[in-house]
Order: C-alpha cells, then sequence, then structure tokens
C-alpha cells in the first residue's frame, strides 16, 4: 500500500478530502480504489506488450472508483458531495481536453497542408546526420516551448521527427524522448511555457522575472541527458530521397492563424485572468473562418492553377490538380488523437476519486508537515513523473505551504521537469506516444530513466547552488 501513496498527491482542492471531513482512505471503499487503480496503471504500462490501448483501463477504473464512493454514500443525506465532486473534475479535464483538441487540430490542418512534408524535405536536402537531426530537433523544442508551451512544441517537433526519418523506429524513439525532455525542460523557466507555470505565475507566488532564475537549471536538466543519448544516434546521414514539395495553400496562413491562437489564449490568461482553453477555442475559430475562405475560393485558385500548368505544359501538376478536394476542418478534428485525450479524462477522474477519498490530505501532511521543504518538493518532481506535472502542482498549490521564493522556484522546476523522467508524466510524453506510436512506447521511455534522472538530479543541484540566496 506504502508503494501506491506516491501515485496519489495529485488533483483538485475540492477533491482532495470530503468536504464534510469523513475520510474513506481506511474503509473498503479506499482499499479497492487503490487496487482499481494500481491494476489500471499496471495495464497502461502494459500497452507495448499487450497492446491495448492505454484510455481502457483507465476509462473503467474511473467509473468503478466513483461508482464505489456513490455507493458509500448513498442513503447518507451527502450524495451532493459526490455529485459536485465529479462535476468539478469533469469541468477540470473538459478544459484540458478542448486545450489539447484545438492544439492537435492544428498540427493535423498543417500536415494536411504538407507544411511537415515540406519541412522534411528542406532537412533531407541540408543533408544531416542523424545526429545532428536529434539536436536541432531537441535544441528547439527548448527553444520554442518557452512561447509556445511545451505540448505544443512536442507534437510540432514530433510530426516533423517522425516525417524526416521514416521507418527508423530507433532513432524516432530516441528523438522523441530528447524532445520531451527538451519541451518540458524549455517551458519551466518561463511563465508561457507550461500549465504549472502559469499556475505558480497567476497564484502570484513566482513574479514573471523570477523565473528567469531557472534558465540554467532548465538548460542543463535538457544537455546533460541529451548530450548521452546522442552518443547512441548514428552519425550517417539520413537516407531519404529529396523531393520538391509543393505546400497547399493556405500552409503558411495556418501556422500564423496558430500562432495568433497561442497569443490569444496566452493575454487572455496573463491579462484577464481567463481560462487559456478559451483563447484556443477562439483560434478554433479563427481556423474555421479561414477553412470557409479556403472553400469559397477552391474553384478560382484552381483555375489560375491550371491556367499555368498548361501554358508551362506541366501534365503532371495539372493532373494532380484534378485530385484537389476542399480543405474541411471537421476531418482534421476527426484526425485528433482521441485515445490520448480519453487516457487523460481516465487519469483525472480516477485521481479526482482517489483525492475525494482523502489521500490527497494524507499524501499532502505527509510531506510538507513531517518532511523538509526540500526534500518534498524533489519528491513533487518524481510524483509529477508517475502521474503528471499538472494535478501535482494544482495539489501543492492548493495546500500552498509556507516556502521561500527560492522553494517556489524549485518546485516550479522540479514539477516542471521530473515529468520527463517517465513518458506518462507530461502532456507531451502522453502526447507524443499517441502520435509517435510504436515507435515511442512507455517501455522504450522507461530504458532511459536513469539518464533522464541524472539531468533532474544536476538541474536541482544547479538551482540549490546559484539561487541559494533565494532561499
Amino acid at each position: 500500500m506504502r508503494i501506491l501513496l506516491p501515485l496519489l498527491l495529485l488533483f483538485f482542492s475540492s477533491a482532495s478530502y470530503a468536504a464534510d471531513g469523513l475520510s474513506l482512505t481506511s474503509s473498503w471503499v479506499g482499499y479497492s480504489a487503490l487496487v482499481i487503480f494500481a491494476i489500471a496503471y499496471l495495464l497502461v504500462m502494459s500497452e507495448e506488450v499487450i497492446h491495448l490501448r492505454k484510455s481502457k483501463p483507465v476509462l473503467v477504473a474511473a467509473g468503478l472508483i466513483w461508482f464505489l464512493i456513490a455507493i458509500y454514500y448513498r442513503g447518507s443525506g451527502h450524495e451532493e458531495l459526490v455529485t459536485d465532486a465529479f462535476r468539478h473534475n469533469l469541468l477540470e479535464f473538459s478544459e484540458l481536453m478542448l486545450f489539447l483538441l484545438v492544439a492537435m487540430t492544428y498540427i493535423n490542418a498543417m500536415e494536411e497542408r504538407r507544411l511537415f512534408d515540406a519541412l522534411r524535405a528542406w532537412l533531407v536536402s541540408k543533408k544531416l546526420s542523424y545526429r545532428k537531426l536529434f539536436w536541432l530537433t531537441g535544441c528547439l523544442a527548448f527553444v520554442i516551448s518557452p512561447v509556445a508551451d511545451n505540448l505544443t512544441t512536442a507534437l510540432l517537433m514530433c510530426a516533423v521527427v517522425t516525417k524526416v526519418a521514416q521507418g527508423n523506429s530507433r532513432f524516432i524513439n530516441l528523438a522523441c524522448i530528447n524532445i520531451v525532455v527538451g519541451a518540458n525542460a524549455g517551458g519551466a523557466f518561463s511563465p508561457f511555457g507550461d500549465i504549472t507555470t502559469l499556475m505558480v505565475w497567476q497564484k502570484g507566488l513566482v513574479t514573471f522575472g523570477q523565473f528567469f532564475d531557472l534558465l540554467i537549471p532548465s538548460f542543463v536538466n535538457f544537455v546533460i541527458p541529451a548530450f548521452i543519448m546522442s552518443m547512441f544516434v548514428s552519425a550517417e546521414a539520413v537516407e531519404a530521397e529529396h523531393e520538391e514539395v509543393e505546400l497547399k495553400r493556405g500552409a503558411r496562413r495556418i501556422v500564423g492563424l496558430f500562432l495568433i491562437t497561442i497569443a490569444t489564449a496566452v493575454m487572455g490568461h496573463s491579462l484577464f485572468h481567463m481560462p487559456p482553453v478559451m483563447g484556443m477555442m477562439m483560434g478554433l475559430g479563427y481556423l474555421q473562418f479561414f477553412g470557409f475562405f479556403l472553400r469559397k475560393t477552391l474553384a478560382s485558385s484552381l483555375h489560375k492553377k491550371a491556367v499555368d500548368a498548361i501554358s508551362h505544359r506541366d501534365d503532371a501538376r495539372l493532373k494532380a490538380l484534378g485530385s484537389v478536394v476542399p480543405f474541411d476542418i471537421f476531418n482534421r478534428v476527426a484526425r485528433a488523437e482521441w485515445d490520448t485525450l480519453l487516457f487523460f479524462y481516465g487519469v483525472v477522474v480516477c485521481v479526482g476519486g482517489l483525492g475525494f477519498i482523502g489521500y490527497l490530505e494524507m499524501a499532502s501532511n505527509t510531506m510538507y508537515l513531517n518532511w523538509d521543504p526540500t526534500y518534498a518538493n524533489i519528491a513533487v518532481g518524481v510524483l509529477s513523473a508517475i502521474v503528471d506535472n499538472i494535478p501535482v502542482m494544482f495539489a501543492v498549490l492548493t495546500m500552498e505551504p509556507a516556502m521561500s521564493l527560492g522553494q517556489w522556484l524549485l518546485v516550479t522546476l522540479t514539477a516542471g521537469v521530473g515529468g520527463s523522467m517517465l513518458s506518462i508524466g507530461s502532456a507531451a510524453g502522453v502526447a507524443l506516444m499517441g502520435q509517435a506510436r510504436g515507435h515511442y512506447t512507455f517501455i522504450s521511455h522507461l530504458r532511459w530513466a536513469p539518464v533522464i534522472a541524472l539531468g533532474y538530479a544536476a538541474s536541482i543541484v544547479c538551482h540549490l547552488m546559484l539561487n541559494k540566496a533565494l532561499f
């Protein structure tokens, strides 16, 4: 049972403890919920072996845990506590799901407009080696994620890697691990780089400029594992035939709309304290309007291109124009990684149930009342690797223990980069398991966990040394 307790420092304030003070941690409900959750996560971790989609076990486990709670409360006169707690969990998940859905829709739209094909062709034309490509995508993930957030950056870089290194499963796996580590590390020193840093910033515990004290520790977290893994990447040139790729109409403008969408979400959250999902959904509207424009102007655009192809006697291009179909945003939505989204639902609802039972308060009391804050904050990073850094940080902010600025920066760092140690520890890792299915898996990431943990430890030591005046 003690092995399971680290899984439980999780989600929402309203779900951390029953409102009437009733703890079920020592009841048959609590024990049964722990067993159900443990079995579900074992199945998730065995996905590569048993080929069972990761969403299935956690969806069933989520329903069973809340049914057990509802059965226990039936006839007690407090049934509304269960209903309210579940609805709160569902609301929090809905915000996350819609945020991810918009990001995935934009990624799929860029792919359909052949943006990643063009980028792949450009990279191939540069005759990069696998090792240079490994470093390029990792460094781009670290540099872009402070602005575009770690999840979006990881999805973009993964799309490039899978396009360039088609069929090279070993390289794609290492590159995806490097991207996850780089994106999470880059997001840890910026208020816009991760949802956890946004939460800390909005809480007023760390100012905008103070986040940049984590720049060097975050870089250390990325570069140490990257250096070690790069020694196992081939120095041979990427074997791919050069091809000329013509972007479909509107490709660059969709990239621009994506950047505007991110800016809308960030500014809405930072200036008006609105949930980021509002800005993202507004950005989905941008894409819908643009899709409408593309459909309405398709005929005239095809006519101009056909005239040009005829004048240049380009029969191949003229034939290709005959197979062009209108852009449909709902096809892009349908291509979103639904297994990933449903997996998030299952985890959030499972953990919400375990928190309602009382395990969150048990774990928080143990960590922040009985341990040194430094050890507790280091443990937070390890916990975020097991489940996810967002609920872990939410739990810490809910408890709001009395800590120095240095300690708040430490927990921001550990929660941000600790999730890199396992593929299920961050939104970036979970999303890439879906996007690079068959190449990047839980087990393949787990093999490199000791190397990533080395970077994790080094970043903590770096922070304690460089920012010791803040403690």
